[in-house]
């Protein structure tokens, strides 16, 4: 006598849908890609920080087009005698120069360090002027170094990691239970075998089997 095999339950009918995968993949691909970007935008932006062709010297006066929110510091290439560089700030409305935390920008052959953020309340003409006793550069830039970049960096490589992790317990959870879900439906069918009947005994197993 053949055995009677189990009836094909149809993937539709199993729950949770097989959408749970796609949207698992869609959350690491989409996340993947943003830690790209991120990571590619802000090393782009890293080595543009510092416009170091349009460096100045002690004393001499630049003038900036700047407007709230611009976000812009001021870095110098300091030798290291003391006192430290200084500078100030002229426009409109009362600038002011602030302090831009510890930070480093490097080139092949220079290190700058970031000297003022530029705090300006409207947008404007602003006449800018550092001095020290030192052989100072000096030049414009944006407020992010390596630093920064260092913060962004783990953002980008956690998101990634992120994303993955997230797609491989969705991955998991949906195939655990969609074969929960198979082994009721064919339990509700009838086909899914169970555990035997101990006050059925052998010689009653054949006696049943001899009357079929």
């Amino acid at each position: 006598m053949q055995p009677v095999a189990p009836p094909r339950i149809p993937a539709n009918e199993l729950r949770p849908g097989r959408h749970w995968y796609v949207t698992a993949a869609a959350i690491a691909v989409v996340l993947t890609v943003l830690g790209v970007v991120i990571g590619v935008y802000r090393f782009t932006g890293l080595t543009d920080a510092v416009d170091t062709d349009r460096r100045f010297a002690n004393g001499d006066t630049v003038t900036l087009r700047l407007g709230p929110g611009s976000e812009k510091t001021i870095w110098v290439k300091y030798p290291g005698r003391s006192p430290g560089p200084e500078c100030d700030i002229t426009g409109p409305g009362g600038p002011g120069l602030t302090d831009p935390g510890p930070d480093v920008f490097l080139t092949r052959d220079e290190t700058w360090m970031p000297l003022h953020t530029i705090d300006v309340p409207r947008a404007g003409d602003y006449e800018v002027t550092c001095s020290s006793r030192a052989l100072s550069e000096y030049a414009v830039g944006d407020s992010g170094g390596i630093v920064a970049f260092a913060g962004w960096l783990i953002l980008a490589i956690a998101l990634p990691v992120l994303g993955i992790g997230v797609c491989a317990a969705i991955v998991l959870v949906v195939a655990v239970r969609r074969r929960g879900c198979r082994k009721r439906l064919l339990a509700a069918a009838g086909r899914l075998p169970g555990p035997p009947d101990p006050a059925v005994g052998p010689q009653q197993v054949k006696r049943r089997s001899a009357l079929s």
